[in-house]
């Protein structure tokens, strides 16, 4: 991930790094990692996450 900083201006490159992680989902993958997760804790979460993925794409193919 690469961002330039325009005219000495840092703090809005923060900024468009920080809307770039969130969109590509590296907070929510730091969250996870931060903490041991049990295997079944794991594979409730995961399973979880596919339903929504696929009942997220249902709605987008009929809508």
């Amino acid at each position: 991930m690469e961002v330039s900083v325009r005219d000495n201006n840092v703090d809005q490159a923060l900024r468009i790094l920080k809307k770039k992680m969130q969109r590509e989902g590296v907070y929510r993958i730091m969250k996870i990692k931060r903490a041991y997760e049990k295997p079944s804790v794991r594979k409730a979460r995961e399973a979880s996450e596919s339903l929504r993925r696929c009942r997220k794409l249902s709605r987008r193919r009929y809508s």
